[in-house]
């Protein structure tokens, strides 16, 4: 059982799909081939059943976002270093961009919550500082479900009047599937539904950036999609500028802008570099990790190869990780 659609298609053989409705009852299709059964899960159409089950087909972009775009630097940080007893964190000087959706990857317990804290005003550094005047909406990692009340009356004491819009409904609650939990005690929530409650808490508020770490958690391959469009639709919708932590390539493939890359000696050192445009973050992480992707002819989605196989070594002799395409290979 796995939710990252990309370990998920490395691993499997063959795979079992479930649909239904969430808390009602579950349906388990035929087994498939892995790459038939995602690309069908992906299309929410179950041909043979002749089922529906998703509004929306799900599909990826074979090219990296545009990185030749301008506009206004909202946040701009010198180089920040934080140091606990055995660790320090690094951070080379960057800027986030008003309008811009970063992606944060790299190995646990290489400071990227760390840096996340820092921008929020959760933690000082130990030198540098952040430069500029915004305000955060800041979900974190660790979720606790101590409010004493309904989701609904959380809500309304985090982002008032919003909380009972048909807007905030549309754009949040429901994609989220939220709406549905408005009378739920927060205290019987399951670690999902608190996730999908955060993040839907983090987006309500007013702001300039939103800061979300690691928000696929808790999430199964369904409300990560959803999830992901959501937070990409209020960025771009509000113009707002969006930090995402999270270690889902598929998640990350969808929302981000640029990318963040950190590396380094998990919990001993850490070193943060970027944003970067998309293609050249891609290419720093996964040079790191020496995975490759290819893509999918039907639905685009990245799919990871085989260490060693043809296409693993055509793609790290190009140097092309993640976005490599036919022309690209040819080209070098």
């Amino acid at each position: 059982v796995e939710h990252d659609l990309a370990v998920l298609d490395f691993l499997a053989d063959t795979v079992f799909l479930m649909y239904g409705e969430e808390g009602a009852y579950g349906i388990i299709a035929q087994p498939r081939p892995v790459r038939t059964a995602i690309n069908v899960y992906l299309g929410g159409y179950l041909k043979e059943e002749n089922i529906r089950f998703r509004e929306r087909e799900i599909r990826f972009d074979v090219r990296p976002p545009r990185a030749d775009w301008k506009a206004e630097t909202l946040v701009a940080f010198d180089e920040l270093t934080k140091r606990y007893e055995g660790f320090e964190l690094v951070v080379h000087p960057g800027h986030l961009r008003k309008g811009e959706v970063v992606g944060v990857v790299g190995p646990n317990a290489t400071g990227k919550t760390t840096f996340v804290k820092m921008l929020a005003g959760e933690e000082a550094p130990t030198s540098g500082a952040v430069q500029g005047k915004w305000q955060v909406s800041y979900k974190p990692q660790y979720l606790e479900a101590v409010y004493e009340g309904t989701v609904g009356d959380l809500l309304r004491s985090a982002v008032g009047k919003k909380a009972d819009s048909g807007h905030f409904e549309t754009e949040i609650l429901q994609p989220l599937k939220v709406k549905g939990m408005m009378e739920r005690d927060v205290s019987t929530l399951s670690g999902g539904e608190l996730q999908r409650v955060a993040i839907a808490l983090c987006l309500g508020r007013d702001a300039d950036i939103y800061l979300l770490d690691e928000p696929s958690a808790y999430l199964d391959s369904n409300q990560r999609m959803e999830a992901a469009r959501t937070i990409r639709r209020v960025m771009e919708r509000e113009a707002r500028t969006g930090l995402i932590v999270d270690h889902d390539v598929y998640f990350l493939d969808m929302v981000s802008d640029s990318l963040m890359v950190f590396s380094g000696e998990p919990g001993r050192r850490g070193v943060g570099e970027g944003p970067f445009p998309m293609r050249e973050g891609m290419n720093r992480f996964l040079k790191m990790v020496g995975i490759t992707f290819r893509r999918d002819a039907d639905t685009n989605r990245p799919r990871i190869n085989k260490l060693d196989s043809r296409l693993d070594r055509e793609q790290k002799s190009a140097g092309e990780y993640y976005y490599a395409t036919e022309e690209t290979l040819e080209a070098s």
